[in-house]
């Protein structure tokens, strides 16, 4: 039997859909995020040993588990199907707090398995392999949070099916700041109540919000970035499930946030600001609410993400 210490791999939480850009743009944040360690077995085939973090939610099954699926597919398509891989997963991010959590697992189980193996894949190569562990959580196959938790960046998907995918620059000054109220939507759930249909209208006015906003990213121009970062088709149909998300999103406004809208699925709110300062206060008016409210919540103010899942 083997005896070695493995390989910890961190995998951050995302934020997704950055207001305008649903299913196809995302970010990395710096915290929070989850762990897992990866080690080689005589045993061949995939096996998850332990976890924490998640008070039993979640599987031990390879093939219903995130980040074991992700890792069993990587290595059929190695076909490396003689090794033996065991996996620590340790959740370190809430559940159903639409910040990619089942994302992160995926992520730090396909580098944690490419790394065991001295990295026959580049990072990027990986991304399918994280995408179809996820579509186990919620059913749809979608980048804006495996793609970001993985490679870092603010990235824009141009086609989930092909996993099409780009870096998008974005200004040195951006903050980040998410406040996840202690109520749990999960992912299904919050896709379950969207129309498939939309007007024109919409249309033409949310892909303007989403040009100008990667023009205003690129162009390093925040005031760009204020008008852009407006979402007029899904939010008005998912702040329903979030309490006093309006009066959040006034707050974090009222102090000087670029934007904010829901984080992914919610019921995670997020801020953009331009500076740290900003976006402390941001995160402190969002927080108040919420408290006023005696609803419990985690604030997590972050700068942008650059590297994803990295090797601890």
């Amino acid at each position: 039997m083997r005896n070695n210490a493995g390989i910890k791999v961190f995998a951050p939480a995302s934020v997704a859909n950055l207001a305008c850009g649903y299913d196809i743009m995302g970010l990395a944040l710096e915290k929070p995020g989850d762990e897992i360690i990866a080690r080689l077995s005589d045993a061949p085939g995939v096996r998850i040993t332990k976890i924490t973090g998640a008070k039993g939610r979640l599987p031990y099954e390879v093939h219903k588990n995130t980040g074991g699926y992700a890792a069993q597919k990587l290595l059929e398509f190695l076909e490396r199907n003689d090794v033996g891989i065991e996996l620590e997963i340790h959740k370190k991010m809430p559940f159903g707090s639409g910040l990619g959590s089942s994302a992160a697992s995926a992520a730090a189980a396909v580098v944690a398995v490419n790394e065991l193996l001295k990295r026959p894949l580049t990072k990027r190569e990986l991304l399918p392999f994280a995408v179809l562990g996820e579509q186990i959580a919620d059913g749809a196959i979608h980048a804006d949070n495996v793609a970001p938790s993985l490679l870092g960046g603010i990235i824009l998907v141009r086609d989930n099916a092909t996993y099409d995918i780009q870096r998008v620059p974005f200004p040195k000054g951006l903050y980040v700041c998410v406040i996840y109220p202690h109520v749990e939507i999960l992912t299904r759930e919050s896709r379950g109540i969207l129309s498939p249909e939309i007007t024109l209208e919409q249309h033409v006015k949310q892909s303007g919000n989403l040009g100008s906003l990667i023009i205003g990213l690129l162009n390093s121009d925040f005031d760009l970035i204020r008008r852009s970062l407006q979402d007029i088709i899904i939010e008005p149909q998912r702040a329903k499930l979030i309490p006093s998300f309006y009066e959040v999103k006034n707050a974090a406004l009222g102090q000087g946030a670029l934007g904010c809208s829901i984080s992914g699925g919610g019921p995670s709110i997020f801020a953009i600001t331009d500076n740290s300062l900003v976006a402390e206060r941001v995160g402190e008016a969002m927080q108040k609410i919420f408290h006023d409210k005696k609803i419990g919540s985690n604030l997590y103010v972050s700068k942008i993400n650059s590297e994803g899942t990295k090797k601890l």
